[in-house]
């Protein structure tokens, strides 16, 4: 059993210290209402005195927390110490008011349910099996219920079990929809967080490249002002000068220079293709070009049902969408990859097939999540995490994409259909 795995350290798991002292505090000012409340007004018999030493503990426990812990974020076990010690509390409260019959019982959950969210698995393990433990012990030992003798009633047996039972069964419910959202929600957020970094490199790359051609722009004035100077210069200081070396040099580094800085606005011409129109048949082109350079595989691209020959604005997210199915296409594929190009006045569609093993049957209906692991051994040695089919659905459906993951029948290996409504795709224009 690999413990690092089960309490996650490596995630660096942590509880907001300021969230978990307005919990306790809710709890401390809770408990004392209801304890003042049932001693003082309803007057029934209890060891109240206890009571509210319990509580006052916890208060200062709490004080404690608030002025004494200096960290910010409670460490995984620190934050487990002070649940573990509000659950002793409540079971003792519960114990000196009725054990399980007390209609408070179901508060018992509450630390394993906080640590199911914010806490490792381990943690909330841990917390759960003493809430187990406590609950058994309050149904069978127990001070009787406030008042429970003024009316001459006793619970039945039967009733106390099932009490149990179903508290149980809520704690199990909730730790592990805790867990999983807090997985989910975390899984996505580091996704998501990935996704922002990959188009904002794409954005600074463009960025970068139109800096660079602006700069080879200003530059070029100053450049053909030293030509000329250091051209003026050579002929006045003739042949045999010492310096007839120097100038021709210099000139020659000048021109070297000025070639360099022609060489940089023509790749920025150029790429100003990147944020210009295309057409899809032409974009999906030059992206099975660029893989046909450092990939032995076939790649046919079938354009001949392409009836609305639109020009879309060349965006970073739809690029690197359409090029992430495209390089799993090839990665998966052992000879043969297949992309067709349909499209009509209103929608488009371009589906991507390759003759490789095809989805694992076991996450077919899950792709598009992030993270997943497939127990097949036929895609074993390319497998991935899924986060790149994630980022691509992501970025694809910001333009309204539709996709549909499905094994082909022709191909034997998988199909990703990807449709788009015309109105959708970024500042079309029609082709000319």
């Amino acid at each position: 059993m690999n413990f690092s795995t089960i309490f996650r350290i490596s995630e660096n798991l942590s509880l907001d210290k300021q969230t978990l002292v307005i919990l306790r505090w809710i709890a401390n000012i809770g408990q004392s209402v209801a304890v003042f409340f049932v001693y003082f007004f309803l007057n029934f018999e209890f060891p109240a005195f206890f009571a509210f030493l319990i509580i006052f503990l916890g208060i200062i426990s709490n004080i404690f927390l608030h002025f004494f812990i200096k960290k910010n974020q409670l460490k995984d076990f620190n934050a487990a110490v002070f649940l573990f010690y509000d659950l002793l509390q409540l079971s003792i409260l519960l114990y000196l008011t009725g054990g399980i019959s007390n209609p408070f019982t179901i508060l018992l959950i509450i630390p394993t349910i906080v640590s199911s969210t914010f806490l490792s698995m381990g943690t909330t393990i841990i917390l759960g099996f003493f809430t187990l433990i406590f609950l058994f012990l309050l149904t069978l030992f127990h001070f009787p219920l406030p008042g429970i003798h003024e009316y001459n009633f006793t619970f039945p047996k039967y009733y106390l079990i099932g009490f149990f039972l179903s508290i149980i069964i809520g704690l199990i419910f909730l730790s592990y929809f805790g867990i999983r959202f807090a997985g989910e929600t975390k899984k996505r957020s580091e996704a998501f967080t990935k996704l922002q970094q990959i188009i904002s490199k794409e954005y600074e790359l463009e960025s970068l490249g139109g800096q660079a051609a602006a700069a080879a722009h200003s530059l070029g004035t100053p450049l053909a002002t030293i030509t000329v100077v250091a051209k003026e210069l050579r002929k006045e200081v003739g042949e045999e000068s010492k310096l007839t070396k120097d100038l021709d040099l210099l000139l020659s580094q000048t021109k070297r220079c000025g070639e360099i800085l022609k060489q940089i606005s023509q790749k920025k011409i150029i790429d100003d293709k990147f944020t210009g129109s295309i057409t899809l048949d032409s974009l999906l082109n030059e992206i099975k070009d660029n893989f046909l350079q450092t990939s032995s595989k076939e790649i046919e691209l079938d354009c001949s049902k392409d009836q609305n020959r639109i020009k879309i604005k060349r965006v970073p997210e739809l690029i690197f969408g359409l090029r992430n199915f495209i390089g799993n296409a090839v990665k998966f594929s052992n000879e043969k990859v297949s992309i067709l190009l349909i499209s009509n006045q209103e929608n488009i569609s371009i589906s991507i097939i390759d003759d490789g093993p095809g989805f694992p049957n076991d996450i077919i209906d899950n792709l598009g999540q992030p993270y997943l692991k497939s127990k097949d051994k036929k895609t074993k040695k390319n497998e991935g995490t899924g986060l790149g089919t994630f980022l691509g659905k992501t970025l694809l459906e910001r333009f309204g994409a539709k996709l549909n993951f499905r094994n082909s029948k022709t191909f034997s290996g998988a199909r990703v259909e990807i449709q788009f409504k015309i109105s959708d795709l970024p500042k079309q224009v029609p082709a000319g």
